[in-house]
């Protein structure tokens, strides 16, 4: 189905004719049903989207502009550029996506999500605290986070994207950084 569906189509009929619901005293007139027949026209797209709205809620199903409505309701992060199957795919997991929001696994899972790519993640593993009295902190000085995205053509991946994708996903506290890089080749590979 496309936005066109809810629009005028030619040719739609409505289940529910306006003609057939009139008094006896308006029915024998032609003039109207006539008009009443008008109101059909535009009552019909009006029922053809009632008889279908349960898959309107479904990312899958759901007409291209109103998965963009639908992205909205439930917070997916897209920024519009995406192909069609993609935005699908982020409102379906939005809702997923946001019990596992500000952890490793749910930065992981909206980075794949958007580019396709698992990143790497590097903490500093900085703390406040020590395994005894006055000890050293374990980790780095300063709590920070490094995501590392490889893929095989770094120019095709909107660094920007990749910021705001990751500032989106992470602890709301931690500083982070984010590097687009070249994928490197499996062990045993040989590269031309």
């Amino acid at each position: 189905m496309t936005g066109s569906a809810r629009g005028t189509v030619p040719g739609l009929a409505t289940p529910y004719p306006l003609g057939e619901a009139l008094p006896a005293v308006y029915a024998e007139d032609d003039f109207g049903r006539r008009f009443v027949s008008g109101l059909d026209v535009v009552l019909a797209p009006l029922f053809n989207v009632l008889d279908s709205l349960e898959a309107y809620f479904s990312p899958a199903l759901a007409p291209a502009d109103f998965v963009d409505y639908l992205a909205t309701w439930v917070g997916a992060e897209l920024d519009g550029s995406e192909p069609l199957e993609t935005r699908r795919r982020a409102v379906a997991a939005a809702v997923a996506l946001h019990r596992v929001r500000g952890t490793r696994r749910g930065l992981v899972a909206a980075v794949r999500l958007a580019f396709g790519t698992a990143p790497e993640v590097v903490e500093s593993g900085g703390a406040h605290w020590s395994a005894r009295p006055l000890g050293p902190f374990p980790g780095a000085s300063v709590a920070g986070l490094h995501v590392i995205l490889r893929v095989a053509d770094p120019a095709a991946v909107d660094p920007y994207r990749l910021r705001a994708v990751v500032a989106a996903a992470r602890p709301a506290h931690l500083p982070f950084t984010t590097t687009v890089t070249t994928a490197s080749a499996p062990e045993g590979a040989s590269t031309p």
